[in-house]
């Protein structure tokens, strides 16, 4: 960590002591007090100078003047107050994609305007990727540095920008600001690329013809794509005539053909990647040295943990699954330090012959306990040191004695009650059946200890609509017993002894209970249900069996039942893009509130799978799962034949998964910095402890830190994450993961460790947490501001001097802008009516829990080209970008983003291909409903089927597969996922985005 001050973190309220910028001119997420906090900061191992590696853009005259950036892209504007005034209009400039039938131009907003290219062409037409230490593309020395900056930089409108200051030749007045064509940037000339070597000749440019409209001949179409994604050549030197629409050089005469700006000459976040595990991927990673920069997520490696545990400094994942030492001291307990309450691990520092021992977060010296007494060798290190976990590794567990238990005694096994929804709908689309059929199977597979036979964990089965019926499936019983429970305005449990059972026990009652709930409710008419007393039945039936468990919801429908938790239908598309937009995302009563406030308190977990056919309100049905450690499923307009092996594989992943019940988590940092703020699926009582009623191995954790004094280069900063849980067998845990990180009084230091996978996950959750409070332009503008404000400090305190027209990017964050633009244009922060309301809090809800390797996916997806297989390889094809300009009419593509999955055709994909995956003679055969691939018995069919499986195995959710062709409507769903692209509901390109940033910066620093 950095004793100057931080970068990253929201919000950003004050100056911070020797970054040497003031303040932005914004607002901040949250409560207005909240002070600025900085996440994890990690240096390297090595000796750094005042220097380090960046990516240069060439100089250029700087921006005229201030800029803002909406949800529709770059603009131009005065003051922040008068940011974001609204959705354009989308009337006034054509679509760039081509349209599929008469209506599809007024459901895709356009995608760039004309102008736009023009400009931004001139503006980043090349990009450098070069070490300060070389002479090569640095600015002279003459040029020096920019100036400080003044107090009132953030407040004073600049100059308008003169004329004069214009050269004739390749540089153009930027077109009038819109919130469509993007930001108004001033011209940048051009160079070459060079990520790791020296420029090589541009390769022939291929010139992009968008698809014909039906009726016309197919042109050249797409141009067609390198099959590797290695390092990109430099593009040709661009110069582009004409100024904005109807400026000087258009109105002189016919307007000349535009040069297309080369996205080569960009940061790469495929280049990043791949770089990253070509030099560190399969490679042993140890954990013995503090400090040091782990692999980016994207990257396999070995971890051998050597007394620090492998987490990103800020995003925890306490329960992942990898098996941990268990240490057991019996009675005695485990050995903490008296001030602090940290316990033993490999930063305690023992004396006097191993007598006392020094903690390393508080500086208190312990007596060790006599059972705990071992002898120190030359070094001062215990001889016991390799035997014991607690000393020797980052991460391990201890078993707790009855005073880490409720009511100081041991708990019992925990316990599964699934719920179904048994309203009409449900029971004759044939969900019900599915869901019977498959608990039979399932149950088979309830996750047990290692070392058992048998899992512990107990059953239980509720059935509703507008009523609760209980069942006893008790082992001695012939036959299964419903009752009935008609008062859902104060649920209570009608029978204890035969609701839960184990399920070997009672395996025969239970699957005759399962083949007979369909028939039960075969002739109900009821549509109505409630949802609130479902809940409050499970956790009482927990409450009443003194132990904790886990809650298997499936429901379809808007609970409008007389009920607790009723609610209306409030998906009121004019509070859109207004200040009211965040009650949209608020749940609708407080008794979901106080619901997840006693689940938590009782250890009871919910799991929701939601099958929507209309509005839900997800906002207010899915805060209980997101507060108590649960998860929800959502597939919307479920159909038997298409969706049902998506929600199979959801049910079995969840019923399988590793995990604990009744957590709590407390995270204890040495002096100079504490944790401030949490982020996930979790319950705060008070401003330390994180209760989760169950924490399994796909959840995160991420942890806001503040610097708040002193911190020592020597001693570094130290981390302790102590999660105590119930196992699934029953019995009390602790799971400690320790964490050292370097501190350096150097900026330098600090942007040469940076983790931005990390950062945008931190960023992301706290944007939408902001969100219930926020108006959403608020948080975008906040979220723009910061980005500039993070590039802008690392020019003025670690770059070397340079062309103020420069843009520069430390090169550990070069892709920053990137996915900070891809974070931007997701669902949640675009206030667009055409997207669905449900969608956006379902997909706002899942980020909160995210890993970080999960939110990397989600946020900018995978895009594989298939057609280059080698069938004869197991490893899968280099990725490319998310551009359309990546796609070729002749290749094949696999995307993939942790929730969905898209196979899509050029139409001109080879025959041989289309033969081999789908077995069919053609093109034209394909069928395009189809979820599954057809097993067919060929190397294509099976290499691509494995990929999808490697792809699959290693994400929370399962993603459905959906077919699309070419040029065909549902072409444009999957388009949405070409993030590097302009978005189709909003949403700047990512040249577009990096011209907005290298605009702020440059007023940054004026």
């Amino acid at each position: 960590m950095s004793q100057q001050g931080y970068v990253a973190t929201p919000p950003y309220s004050q100056p911070q002591p020797g970054i040497g910028l003031s303040p932005p001119h914004y607002g901040h997420y949250g409560d207005p007090s909240h002070t600025a906090s900085p996440t994890g900061m990690t240096k390297p191992a090595g000796p750094l100078g005042a220097t380090a590696t960046g990516a240069i853009l060439p100089p250029g005259p700087p921006p005229p003047g201030p800029h803002q950036f909406g949800q529709n892209g770059a603009h131009a504007a005065g003051h922040p107050p008068q940011r974001f005034s609204g959705p354009p209009p989308v009337n006034n400039v054509a679509s760039s994609y081509a349209p599929y039938q008469s209506s599809a131009q007024s459901s895709y907003p356009n995608s760039m305007s004309t102008s736009s290219v023009t400009q931004l062409g001139s503006q980043l037409s090349a990009m450098q990727i070069n070490s300060y230490g070389n002479s090569s593309g640095m600015a002279p020395p003459s040029q020096g540095p920019p100036g400080p900056l003044s107090a009132t930089s953030f407040q004073t409108p600049p100059r308008p920008p003169q004329p004069s200051i214009l050269q004739p030749g390749s540089q153009v007045l930027p077109p009038p600001p819109t919130t469509l064509n993007g930001p108004g940037a001033s011209p940048l000339p051009p160079s070459m690329y060079r990520p790791d070597g020296p420029a090589r000749p541009p390769p022939p440019n291929a010139q992009y013809q968008p698809p014909p409209l039906p009726g016309q001949t197919l042109g050249a179409g797409y141009p067609p794509q390198q099959a590797n994604s290695g390092p990109q050549m430099a593009g040709a030197q661009l110069s582009y005539p004409g100024g904005f629409p109807g400026g000087p050089a258009q109105m002189a005469g016919p307007p000349q053909p535009q040069k297309k700006l080369d996205p080569d000459s960009i940061p790469s976040p495929i280049q990043v990647i791949e770089n990253d595990r070509a030099s560190r991927g399969g490679q042993v990673y140890a954990t013995n040295t503090r400090g040091q920069i782990p692999p980016l997520v994207t990257t396999d490696c070995i971890i051998q943990d050597q007394g620090i545990c492998f987490q990103l400094s800020n995003t925890l994942t306490p329960f992942n699954n990898t098996p941990l030492y268990l240490v057991n001291h019996g009675e005695s307990g485990p050995v903490r330090c008296n001030r602090c309450k940290a316990y033993m691990c490999p930063f305690m520092q023992f004396t006097e012959g191993g007598r006392r021992y020094q903690c390393g977060f508080c500086n208190c010296v312990n007596d060790v306990p006599p059972f705990y007494f071992q002898h120190l060798d030359h070094i001062g290190r215990r001889l016991d040191h390799y035997e014991k976990p607690e000393l020797s590794l980052g991460s391990y567990e201890y078993v707790a004695t009855l005073d880490y238990c409720r009511k100081n005694k041991p708990p019992n096994p925990p316990a599964f009650i699934f719920m179904i929804d048994v309203s009409y709908s449900n029971i004759k689309n044939g969900l019900v059946k599915l869901i019977c059929e498959e608990l039979k199977t399932v149950l088979e597979k309830l996750p047990k200890e290692e070392q058992e036979e048998t899992s512990a964990i107990r059953v239980g089965f509720i059935t509703y609509n507008k009523v609760l019926h209980f069942f006893n499936v008790k082992s001695n019983l012939a036959q299964p017993q419903m009752m009935v429970v008609t008062d859902v305005g104060e649920v209570f449990v009608p029978l204890l002894d035969g609701f839960l059972v184990n399920y070997q026990e009672s395996q025969s009652v239970i699957h005759n209970l399962l083949d007979q709930i369909p028939d039960i409710f075969a002739d109900s008419n009821e549509n109505e249900t409630v949802f609130a007393p479902v809940i409050q039945a499970g956790m009482e039936a927990l409450k009443a069996a003194d132990c904790p468990g886990k809650l298997f919801i499936f429901h379809s429908s808007l609970p409008t039942a007389e009920a607790p938790g009723k609610l209306k239908n409030r998906d009121d598309k004019k509070l859109v893009n207004t200040d009211k937009e965040k009650i949209l995302f608020q749940p609708q009563t407080n008794v979901y509130d106080s619901l997840a406030k006693d689940c938590v308190a009782h250890g009871c977990s919910v799991t929701l799978f939601l099958f929507p056919s209309q509005y839900v309100d997800v906002a207010s049905l899915g805060l209980v799962p997101q507060l108590t450690g649960g998860t929800l499923y959502k597939y919307s307009n479920f159909q038997m034949h298409l969706d049902s092996q998506q929600f199979l594989n959801d049910l079995r992943n969840d019923i399988e998964k590793k995990i604990g019940f009744d957590a709590i988590m407390r995270v204890r940092t040495s002096t100079g910095f504490r944790a401030t703020d949490f982020f996930g699926g979790i319950w705060m009582n008070t401003s330390t402890d994180v209760e989760m009623a169950a924490i399994d191995s796909d959840k995160a954790v991420t942890v806001e830190f503040k610097h708040d004094d002193r911190l020592s280069e020597d001693t570094g900063a130290l981390i302790q994450c102590a999660v105590l849980y119930t196992t699934i067998s029953g019995q009390r845990r602790l799971r400690i993961h320790n964490l050292g990180l370097n501190c350096s009084s150097q900026l330098a230091d600090l942007y040469k460790s940076c983790e931005t996978d990390a950062l945008i996950n931190f960023f992301a959750k706290s944007a939408f947490k902001a969100i219930l409070h926020q108006p959403l332009k608020v948080i975008r503008e906040i979220l723009v501001n910061q980005t500039a404000h993070m590039l802008a400090c690392y020019r003025k305190n670690c770059a070397s001097p340079s062309a103020a027209s420069q843009l520069i990017l430390p090169d550990s964050m070069k892709v920053l802008p990137v996915y900070m633009n891809c974070l931007l244009k997701n669902c949640v922060l675009l206030s667009r009516p055409e997207i669905s309301t449900d969608e956006r809090a379902f997909q706002r809800q899942l980020v909160m829990t995210m890993g970080v390797a999960d939110s990397q996916l989600f946020f900018y997806p995978q895009l594989l080209p298939i057609h280059t297989l080698d069938v004869k390889s197991t490893t899968l094809p280099a990725a490319v970008r998310c551009s359309e300009s990546r796609l070729s009419e002749g290749g094949i593509f696999l995307l993939a983003n942790g929730l969905h999955m898209f196979l899509w055709l050029g139409v001109s994909s080879p025959p041989e291909l289309i033969q081999g995956i789908f077995n069919v003679p053609s093109f034209a055969h394909i069928n395009t409903d189809m979820t599954l691939l057809p097993e067919v018995g060929n190397p294509y069919s099976q290499q691509l089927r494995m990929i999808m499986g490697i792809i699959q195995q290693k994400r929370p959710y399962s993603m459905k597969l959906t077919i699309v062709k070419q040029r065909e409507q549902p072409e444009m769903v999957f388009r949405q996922f070409l993030v590097e692209d302009k978005g189709l509901y909003g949403g700047s390109s990512y040249v577009d985005f990096l011209c907005c940033v290298h605009k702020e910066i440059c007023q940054l620093l004026n």
